[in-house]
């Protein structure tokens, strides 16, 4: 993991569902989910923030907690939304790179999505390991995974 992973909004780019499908071509087995290889390495910016972000959008800041408004409005909700659904806070991130710097928060990162019976990072949306726990993922699809 590396701090280009992780999106001015405070999203860590490498625990999402689109990125680790990315990174492990998942949809060779069937899925058909959408891939992203992250917000700053395409030059995106924010995918959740840079529409309702001219700041964002135009790049003037790397991390929202640079902006006079943090926490603004915006990400007050996707923080919400993530914070009950998914068990993250972009704010909490955002605001220990800020206090502790990206070293720290790597670290932390990683000693808390850390798969414990492979040692890859568990995907944030479903809080699964894409790369030891696919087959649970496919657990209710109409057709079975295909393997290699």
């Amino acid at each position: 993991m590396n701090e280009d992973m992780i999106a001015p909004c405070g999203m860590n780019c490498a625990l999402c569902g689109a990125y680790q499908f990315y990174q492990g071509n998942l949809n060779r087995f069937g899925f058909k989910r959408k891939y992203c290889p992250g917000c700053i390495p395409r030059n995106m910016n924010c995918l959740h923030m840079k529409d309702s972000c001219q700041i964002l959008g135009e790049g003037k800041v790397r991390f929202c907690f640079e902006c006079a408004d943090f926490p603004c409005r915006r990400l007050k909700a996707l923080d919400k939304r993530y914070r009950m659904k998914y068990n993250m806070s972009m704010i909490e991130n955002l605001r220990m790179i800020q206090s502790q710097g990206m070293a720290a928060f790597l670290q932390e990162q990683q000693r808390r999505w850390q798969c414990p019976a492979c040692g890859n990072l568990r995907c944030c949306h479903n809080g699964l390991c894409l790369s030891c726990e696919i087959d649970q993922l496919a657990i209710g699809r109409k057709t079975p995974l295909k393997h290699d």
